[in-house]
């Protein structure tokens, strides 16, 4: 029964030391999946606005 306890103990103490850092993780994947569709919507528009710039594709096409 002793042994029971005594990992009862030692899982809730690891919860109670990884669950901020869990949190931590879920909220930093929900800011990059933000990021990346305000990303995919503003580069959508920029993209039909602006004029594209020249790469290197461009330049040995070219040549």
């Amino acid at each position: 029964m002793n042994a029971i306890t005594d990992t009862l103990v030692v899982l809730g103490i690891l919860l109670i030391l990884a669950l901020p850092a869990l949190v931590g993780y879920a909220h930093e994947l929900r800011v990059d999946r933000q990021l990346r569709a305000a990303g995919h919507r503003s580069g959508r528009a920029s993209a039909s606005r602006s004029r594209r710039g020249l790469t290197t594709h461009d330049v040995v096409r070219a040549a």
